[in-house]
């Protein structure tokens, strides 16, 4: 099984750490390759953000095509892309939010999102009433750290259970998603820091989701639907 990670920024500083991260939950047998964009930003945390990293994405997506991989990984947590590749691709595209949020619905009632920054929670709450699961969607909360900085792996989890302790403790939450893909590693370890507290509550790593959906996809023979994901017409375009 082949899957390509595309990381929808510019430059090549995550793709050493991406790739880790994703060989760490790929199964053995699953060869992965990691590329990043040549044009966009380097993060996405914005609307805008995501509209410049869409063409970029999109000339990812025609290459992993034409290179016949299996499955894609778009890794963000604003699935930005994912939609339109779908429709250019025969081969399962995802990005952090779909799978994460869908196995987080198995795991508990409420779920809880820990993100980045305040400005990502409108184009999150746009996605869950897109996927209609806003009403499993407990609560939304931000660590006020940019995707940049969160190479401090000890603040970064100091802040994820701050949130994640106060989401559990209050009701607002009975399971917890990380909100971002640049959250590498530390799902094990607020899980163990929430179970130190006597809270034995579920923590869904959107990079580990994402490419146990996509192994299961390939597995199981699925491929976009060509009744929802219709090939675009034929025309004229510039990006």
């Amino acid at each position: 099984m082949h899957i390509r990670v595309i990381i929808p920024v510019i430059g090549d500083n995550l793709v050493e750490s991406v790739r880790g991260e994703v060989e760490h939950w790929a199964s053995i047998d699953t060869m992965v390759d990691v590329v990043s964009l040549s044009n966009g930003t380097a993060s996405i945390e914005s609307e805008y953000d995501e509209a410049l990293a869409g063409p970029g994405i999109l000339e990812r997506i025609h290459e992993a095509s034409g290179d016949g991989v299996d499955g894609v990984f778009v890794t963000c947590f604003g699935d930005p892309g994912v939609h339109a590749a779908r429709e250019i691709i025969d081969a399962p595209v995802v990005g952090g939010f779909e799978p994460a949020m869908l196995m987080a619905l198995s795991m508990g009632e409420k779920v809880g999102i820990i993100t980045v920054l305040p400005n990502v929670l409108p184009m999150l709450r746009s996605l869950g009433r897109r996927y209609s699961l806003e009403n499993r969607i407990g609560t939304m909360r931000t660590i006020d750290l940019p995707v940049l900085g969160l190479h401090d792996r000890e603040l970064l989890i100091d802040r994820l259970e701050t949130q994640a302790l106060d989401a559990v403790v209050t009701g607002e939450a009975d399971v917890i998603v990380l909100g971002c893909t640049g959250m590498l590693g530390v799902a094990q370890a607020l899980r163990d820091r929430l179970a130190e507290r006597g809270l034995s509550v579920p923590v869904v790593d959107p990079t580990g989701a994402a490419i146990a959906w996509l192994e299961g996809s390939v597995r199981l023979g699925l491929t976009p639907s060509r009744t929802t994901y219709m090939v675009p017409p034929t025309k004229a375009r510039s990006v």
